[in-house]
């Protein structure tokens, strides 16, 4: 099967998924500057060259493995987040070598919607579609309650304390069609 070069846009019954672009750069920043975002994500903000890197990367891993991460928004064009699933090759003491990582990081004002569950339940779609992955993971902070609540609607259920770099992380699976 090919892989898409770029992320597809995926429409849910509120939301368009769609692939990052340059004009994503404000709002990356504003995101990854609030302290509510990046205190369960690295806990500190994330300088502009930082979020432009990140938008840069959004597009490399579609080129690069065939998948990778979305800009969310409302079917009315407002920037929700940023959701997605990716091979970081991260850091982890937890064995996810070569195990997708799915994830989503939402602005604060689009907190308690339903938008995270709504938006990786289609990326759970499209991926165990179209990718050959008997399973996938996501890493959350042991803190962050919201967070454990979506990936458990999303049928993540296995759990293991693992360290990212320095930090603890609670790694959750899920099964492929989970």
């Amino acid at each position: 099967m090919t892989l898409p070069q770029t992320a597809p846009t995926l429409t849910t019954e509120r939301l368009v998924l769609r692939a990052a672009r340059a004009e994503d750069f404000d709002n990356t920043v504003a995101l990854w500057s609030d302290e509510r975002v990046y205190r369960h994500i690295g806990g500190q903000p994330s300088p502009p060259d930082h979020s432009w890197r990140r938008l840069q990367q959004f597009a490399g891993l579609w080129v690069l493995i065939g998948y990778g991460y979305w800009i969310a928004e409302t079917k009315a064009g407002e920037f929700v987040g940023q959701v997605g699933v990716a091979d970081f090759k991260r850091d982890c003491s937890a064995d996810i070598a070569g195990v997708p990582e799915t994830g989503w990081v939402l602005s604060p004002d689009h907190h308690g919607k339903g938008y995270a569950t709504e938006a990786m339940g289609a990326i759970l779609a499209w991926m165990d579609t179209h990718l050959d992955a008997p399973r996938s993971v996501c890493l959350i902070a042991p803190e962050n309650a919201a967070s454990i609540r979506v990936a458990e609607k999303l049928g993540y259920g296995k759990r293991e304390m693992a360290k990212l770099g320095e930090a603890d992380t609670l790694v959750m699976w899920r099964a492929r069609g989970g």
